[in-house]
C-alpha cells in the first residue's frame, strides 16, 4: 500500500456558517443526504465536512472533471470515526489513480475546522 495523496484544508466557521446563511441554497448545493446526518449538525461540524471535501480534492489532485459537491460526502455519527463517501466523478478519478482506501480526521477550535485526508492504494504511474 502506497499514500498516493494527501490533502489538508481550514475553514474559517463564522464565515462559513454566514455565508451558508446569507445563501440558504448553498446549503443544498454543498452538501448531500450523507453529509447532514444527523439533521441538526450544527455551523462547525458542518464547515469541517466542507474542509474534507476540499482536502479530499486536493489528495485527489484537484480539478476533477464532471465534479459535483455531493460527489464527497461525510459519513458518521457523532462520537464515531468520520469515512468519506465517494461518488460521480471523484470516485472515478479515485479508481483510476489506483485509489484503495481513505483516511479523514477533521476537528474544530477556535473558531476554524480542519480536515485532514489521506488516500492510499497501489500507484498507477
Amino acid at each position: 500500500m502506497t499514500v498516493l495523496g494527501v490533502g489538508v484544508d481550514i475553514v474559517d466557521i463564522e464565515r462559513f456558517t454566514r455565508a451558508l446563511e446569507r445563501t440558504p441554497a448553498l446549503r443544498q448545493r454543498l452538501f448531500g443526504p450523507v453529509d447532514t446526518q444527523p439533521q441538526d449538525l450544527a455551523g462547525q461540524s458542518l464547515a469541517a465536512r466542507f474542509a474534507a471535501k476540499e482536502a479530499t480534492l486536493k489528495a485527489l489532485g484537484g480539478n476533477i472533471s464532471g465534479f459535483s459537491w455531493h460527489d464527497i460526502q461525510v459519513t458518521g455519527e457523532r462520537g464515531q470515526q468520520p469515512k468519506l463517501v465517494l461518488s460521480g466523478g471523484v470516485a472515478k478519478r479515485a479508481a483510476l489513480s489506483g485509489v484503495t482506501s481513505t483516511h479523514l480526521s477533521m476537528s474544530h477550535d477556535g473558531g476554524m475546522a480542519i480536515a485532514f485526508v489521506v488516500v492510499d492504494g497501489e500507484s498507477r504511474t
